[in-house]
C-alpha cells in the first residue's frame, strides 16, 4: 500500500510541475516512471533512439524525438508523417485510407481529437473496425502519451493526432 501511495504522490508532483509551465509548450508526463515499483528504475531512459517518442505538444503541433511538427501527424509503429486534416470534421475514411494497405495491421488505432474528445462518425468507426484495428478516441495530449506507452511496450500501434489547439 505504501508503494501505491508513493507512486500517486510522485504522479501528483509531476502533474503540478506540468501545470505550472506556460501553455504554449508543455511536456508530457511519464506515467511509467510514476507507477514504477522501484524508484531507482527509470524505463524511459532505455527507449531506443529509433523509437518514436512524443516529448511535448503545443496548440499548433507536437515535438517527437526532438523534432517539431506543425499540424496533425500520423504515426504507425516508428514511422511518422504529416497529416492533412485541420479540424475534427475533416477526418474521413479517405484521410485514413492508408490503413487499407498497412501491414502488419496495428492492433490499436489512437485518434487524437484535439483539445476535447469527440464522438467518432459511425462510418469512420466502421472503416477502422473493418481494417482489424481497435479504436481509442482521446484528446491529443492523452493520445500522444498513450501512444508512447503502447509503443514502448512493443505493441503494434497507430495514431492520427490533431494539434491540441483544435477545439471543433
Amino acid at each position: 500500500m505504501a508503494v501505491r501511495q508513493k507512486a500517486v504522490a510522485t504522479l501528483m508532483r509531476a502533474l503540478r510541475k506540468e501545470t505550472s509551465k506556460p501553455h504554449n509548450q508543455q511536456r508530457l508526463p511519464s506515467l511509467r516512471r510514476a507507477f514504477s515499483l522501484y524508484d531507482q528504475v527509470n524505463l524511459i531512459d532505455n527507449v531506443p533512439e529509433d523509437q518514436l517518442r512524443f516529448q511535448g505538444y503545443t496548440d499548433e503541433g507536437f515535438t517527437v524525438n526532438g523534432v517539431s511538427y506543425e499540424g496533425g501527424v500520423l504515426c504507425v509503429g516508428n514511422l511518422i508523417t504529416s497529416w492533412s486534416p485541420k479540424k475534427f470534421s475533416d477526418i474521413t475514411v479517405d484521410s485514413l485510407s492508408m490503413f487499407q494497405i498497412v501491414r502488419p495491421i496495428p492492433e490499436i488505432f489512437i485518434l487524437g481529437c484535439g483539445r476535447n474528445i469527440q464522438l467518432v462518425n459511425p462510418e469512420l468507426r466502421r472503416f477502422i473496425r473493418s481494417t482489424g484495428m481497435k479504436l481509442e478516441a482521446l484528446d491529443s495530449r492523452n493520445a500522444s502519451s498513450t501512444y508512447n506507452i503502447l509503443n514502448e511496450e512493443g505493441r503494434i500501434v497507430a495514431a492520427a493526432l490533431l494539434p491540441y489547439g483544435v477545439t471543433s
